[in-house]
């Protein structure tokens, strides 16, 4: 379909459901987050900001709409 037909565009990003490498604790972050995410239980780095997609260290769970 071309890019001008489509009335409503949708953004790329989405919510993702992540499980912490270290401590198995699962939080949802934001596929283009800005801002460096940790973990709420240890205290690990998730996210790490790039610019455009951030780049996830943990295990990728589920892709939330």
């Amino acid at each position: 379909m071309n890019k001008f037909r489509i009335l409503i565009p949708e953004p790329n990003s989405k919510y993702i459901r992540v499980k912490c490498s270290q401590c198995g604790y699962e939080q949802t972050v934001f596929s283009n987050s800005t801002f460096p995410v940790r973990c709420l239980s240890c205290g690990a780095q998730l996210v790490f900001p790039r610019g455009g997609k951030a780049k996830i260290n943990g295990d990728i769970l589920k892709v939330l709409g």
